[in-house]
């Protein structure tokens, strides 16, 4: 092939992309992010075996470590720690060949029948080139996680179709409400009515909790999305979820608002945002202006500016993120977003 007919071809696939609101990815990637027929997971059962993963950041500290492993097994399930869970690569649990070979070996031995994500932090992305998603296809099980692990659950549910969750992890705090929402989705495979606890205390009006109606209305598409850091991160690559006609949910912890800026702007001008059927927003945890810098967009600005001009149902105030109660959400499965009730629907069950 000459090289003015590849330049020549080059170009056509970028306004082609562009075209229909894509980045101009490779064909290659574009084959990977094509819908993928959605496979669910065989339900969790009491006497199950969940296996503890670490795939991005370390923990230091052996009591967090027993915590999620009394905590499982007063779920019910037993535990098995997978072999470089304890492993530590600077800030990493272990390197990349160490986080990505405990994967593949989780989801291909039979006696696991779940995997959960013990932490976050940071590193995820870099072993999704190492996955076997093609064995993960052959062995489906339950795989969840949320924060960094926005980068696995969706490269999974990306390259083989298989509903994974944005759940609780193993060092997260299992309360009521979020073990009700877990056992709930995937042990009890009823479609939950996603809906923030409403509690007033002592108030005259509930002060925690709240949700905002940023556009009323309701929509159906399936879940996608996360922590909007690691997802923008993400952008163009063959891991990226399909928007189109989606339900995006996202949450963040620790980013100073014009970050915040920064990265919804990389999903606008990735055609992301304008392929959405709705929006839901979580916690925002301790995102704020930062020392000094002032005259900064609220963050309700930046919301009102990305969000409102879509024409879609959107909503804030969810309960998912780095907060105490945490839904459990399956991405890829239909839902309906009501963004006047702020509720999400589960349209079928997560699991079988």
């Amino acid at each position: 092939m000459t090289l003015q007919r590849r330049r020549l071809i080059q170009a056509a696939a970028a306004v082609s992309a562009a075209a229909v609101g894509w980045p101009a990815l490779s064909v290659q990637a574009r084959a990977q992010t094509a819908a993928r027929p959605l496979l669910r997971p065989r339900r969790l059962q009491p006497g199950d075996t969940v296996a503890l993963v670490n795939p991005s950041g370390a923990i230091y500290e052996r009591a967090p470590y027993e915590i999620a492993s009394e905590n499982l097994q007063a779920l019910g399930f037993k535990v098995r720690e997978a072999p470089n869970l304890r492993a530590r690569y600077g800030h990493f649990a272990g390197t990349d060949a160490q986080r990505a070979a405990d994967i593949n070996a989780m989801f291909a031995d039979p006696g696991v029948h779940g995997i959960l994500a013990m932490t976050g932090g940071s590193g995820g992305g870099r072993i999704l080139p190492l996955i076997d998603y093609a064995a993960i296809r052959r062995t489906p099980k339950f795989l969840g996680g949320f924060s960094d692990l926005t980068a696995l659950v969706n490269a999974v549910q990306v390259r083989t179709g298989l509903v994974t969750f944005h759940s609780p992890m193993g060092a997260s705090e299992w309360n009521e409400f979020s073990v009700r929402h877990f056992r709930g989705t995937v042990m009890d495979a009823q479609p939950m009515l996603l809906a923030n606890p409403q509690d007033k205390e002592d108030a005259l009006v509930p002060k925690a909790n709240r949700t905002a109606t940023l556009r009323g209305g309701r929509a159906q598409g399936p879940l996608v999305g996360g922590n909007l850091a690691v997802l923008s991160a993400m952008a163009g690559s063959g891991y990226w979820p399909r928007f189109d006609g989606a339900i995006l949910f996202l949450e963040e912890v620790n980013e100073y608002i014009y970050r915040v800026d920064r990265m919804l702007s990389t999903l606008k001008l990735a055609g992301a945002l304008d392929r959405l059927a709705g929006v839901v927003l979580g916690g925002f945890t301790n995102c704020g202006p930062g020392d000094g810098n002032y005259g900064t967009l609220t963050l309700d600005e930046v919301f009102d500016d990305y969000f409102k001009p879509l024409g879609v149902p959107v909503y804030s105030g969810a309960s998912f993120g780095h907060i105490r109660r945490k839904f459990t959400l399956p991405l890829g499965l239909p839902a309906e977003i009501d963004a006047d009730a702020g509720t999400l629907q589960l349209l079928q069950p997560a699991v079988v």
